[in-house]
């Protein structure tokens, strides 16, 4: 390839990279604005003064604009997790998975719209089903909590039920998947997907207004259940 041809390629490169990031600009700022049902091809292209067919050169169809947006909000969920887990040493994995569930609460609670289309789903597209360009990235995510109730485990402080339910086997093994070979019993799984099914239910409900009826500032709730998530997870002094 000629030095000019390789220089149009790049260039071609470059202005494609540009229009698949503005694109995604706008598709969030109408999420924030307007709710996820207003994220569409159309409304893309008419607030970019395009028309909807060239919006099709970048992106399929809606599921494609969705899986590519989930994505990005996955990926910077998990670089702002990962900030806020690195402010503390990483001999100090208690004190590092409690700076990043602090993190996803205020992530949170400063985006709920963007919280709302990754956690409650509210459009089918974005699911993160295997297969899905979305899958990796909310791993990714995941990752970062996973990877520390990991490191935790290895201080041998968890303990465990002892008569994990069957039913739960297969699907705990599912998840082991993503351990990188750990050799993580199953039953420390359950206690991490338990851990997990509370930080996560805790801002929740205060994302999505649940907790007015009965508080006014929910965060030493959240402190509460924090204490309580490290505790199970064998940690004493996060």
């Amino acid at each position: 390839m000629s030095s000019t041809a390789g220089t149009r390629t790049g260039r071609r490169h470059r202005v494609r990279e540009e229009a698949l990031a503005e694109i995604l600009r706008t598709g969030r700022r109408l999420l924030v604005e307007e709710g996820p049902g207003a994220v569409t091809l159309r409304a893309i292209a008419r607030e970019m003064g395009m028309t909807a067919p060239g919006l099709y050169r970048y992106y399929a169809g809606h599921r494609d604009l969705i899986q590519a947006l989930t994505s990005a909000l996955y990926d910077e969920l998990a670089a702002a997790l990962a900030t806020a887990r690195d402010r503390h040493p990483a001999a100090e994995p208690g004190r590092q998975l409690r700076e990043a569930a602090r993190e996803l609460r205020r992530w949170a609670l400063a985006h709920p719209n963007e919280f709302t289309l990754l956690f409650a789903k509210p459009v089918s597209d974005a699911d993160t089903t295997p297969g899905t360009v979305a899958h990796d990235s909310g791993w990714r995510f995941g990752g970062v909590i996973l990877g520390l109730m990991v490191r935790l485990w290895r201080s041998g402080t968890i303990h465990p039920p002892t008569d994990l339910d069957p039913a739960w086997v297969t699907q705990l093994e599912e998840v082991r998947e993503h351990l990188s070979g750990e050799p993580v019993p199953l039953e420390v799984i359950y206690v991490f997907v338990a851990s997990w099914a509370r930080l996560y239910g805790t801002v929740a409900v205060e994302v999505f207004g649940h907790l007015d009826f009965a508080l006014t500032d929910p965060e030493p709730l959240f402190e509460h259940a924090l204490d309580d998530i490290l505790t199970a997870l064998g940690d004493t002094a996060g």
